[in-house]
């Protein structure tokens, strides 16, 4: 018991260092994948052309993985387990808002590259998935804000929808780690072929592009591991500040 108990201690990871940790992660990430697009896919640009495109990955990675990563991080921390829930309401939907906002315009940018180079839209499994997953967040976003955040709501409804709420949370998350991991794939197989180096003998694109993808699977693996982890979740409280 003794030896069960010191491991379980090695194991309590304080949150706070967890989550700068994390936070870092996720700046990689974001630096990454804009450093990818820069160096090796040709810049960034309002024209149609394939630098158009290159906002596509960049706004996803930073709205649907990193900064609705956050905000699903949000009721973790230790100063809003105390006090009016309010606040900590409105900086969770104001963070999942802005991730909706970027992967909008990221949506926009893909599909305003393949319109002006006449591909066709929404034809692989990857464009099935990442508009499933936008879909799905918006959905999660409406019904979030009318039974959090709206004062008319019951508790009744509040009480049974948290769970759920809860649950499509993590989905979402890890449908967008695979919606972003299968698009770095897909773009890396179309681009790595004609005029340069193939793909299957591994370029340093290969390697910088795949480098990216596992670590923004370690960042979604870790902040739905921190979601389910059972002394960093809010204490449940039927006073008065918790139900507001």
């Amino acid at each position: 018991r003794r030896c069960q108990h010191r491991s379980t201690a090695m194991l309590d990871v304080p949150f706070l260092p967890f989550c700068a940790f994390l936070g870092t992660l996720g700046l990689l990430c974001v630096a990454m994948v804009g450093t990818w697009c820069q160096h090796w896919r040709g810049g960034f640009s309002l024209d149609g052309s394939s630098r158009t495109f290159n906002w596509h990955p960049v706004l996803m990675v930073t709205g649907l993985v990193v900064l609705y990563g956050a905000a699903a991080l949000v009721y973790r921390i230790p100063n809003t387990w105390s006090g009016p829930k309010l606040p900590w309401k409105v900086l969770h939907g104001g963070l999942a808002l802005g991730a909706f906002v970027l992967t909008v315009l990221g949506l926009a940018a893909v599909f305003c590259f393949h319109n002006s180079q006449g591909t066709p839209n929404m034809y692989s499994l990857h464009s099935w998935m990442g508009l499933g997953t936008v879909l799905l967040f918006s959905c999660q976003w409406v019904a979030g804000f009318g039974a959090f955040l709206l004062p008319w709501a019951p508790a009744w409804l509040r009480a049974l929808y948290k769970p759920i709420h809860v649950f499509f949370g993590s989905t979402i998350l890890m449908l967008s780690v695979a919606s972003c991991v299968s698009g770095i794939n897909e773009k890396l197989f179309f681009s790595l072929k004609n005029g340069t180096t193939a793909y299957k003998l591994l370029p340093a694109e290969a390697v910088f592009a795949n480098t990216l993808g596992l670590l923004i699977l370690i960042f979604g693996v870790l902040v739905v591991g921190a979601l389910a982890r059972p002394s960093w979740k809010r204490p449940d409280s039927d006073s008065p500040d918790s139900r507001q």
